[in-house]
């Protein structure tokens, strides 16, 4: 391996790390509601709860893709 390859690995890594961050919090951010869970209702709770584990589905989905596609 070369200089060249090692620096483009070694990017790759980070720039992965970083998408998935991104993409993590966004699934998050999409998937809370405005009120703490101590001042929501049961239904906005288990709603909450409900998106939360939606978008648990949906990464793990994205992760089983990214896995077949390789």
């Amino acid at each position: 391996m070369n200089v060249n390859q090692i620096i483009n690995m070694v990017m790759r890594i980070f720039v992965r790390k970083g998408v998935n961050w991104g993409i993590n919090k966004g699934t998050k951010m999409v998937s809370r509601t405005g009120k703490p869970a101590a001042k929501a209702t049961p239904a906005q709770a288990s709603q909450s709860h409900e998106a939360r584990e939606t978008a648990k589905r949906a990464r793990k989905a994205a992760a089983v893709t990214r896995r077949i596609g390789r």
